[in-house]
């Protein structure tokens, strides 16, 4: 049967996913061997909070300014 019909594609992405596991894999190792090193702190990093994160949501629009779906006034 010819290497048609989703085989070349199948072992493409399989080779893909196989490469990608492989980083995940080195880059933890790395980030082991740092943390025994005392270079990073151990459990998860967390960054920065976004400000979206503690933004207020309420926030009324200035004077002038329409609110998205408002209807304009007449």
């Amino acid at each position: 049967m010819p290497d048609s019909y989703g085989k070349r594609q199948r072992r493409d992405v399989n080779q893909k996913k196989a490469v990608a596991r492989e980083e995940r894999r080195m880059a933890r190792a790395q980030r082991r061997k740092d943390r025994e090193a005392g270079l990073i702190e151990r459990g998860t990093p967390i960054g920065p909070a976004e400000q979206s994160e503690w933004l207020a949501d309420d926030v009324e629009p200035a004077q002038g300014e329409i609110e998205p779906g408002a209807a304009p006034a007449q």
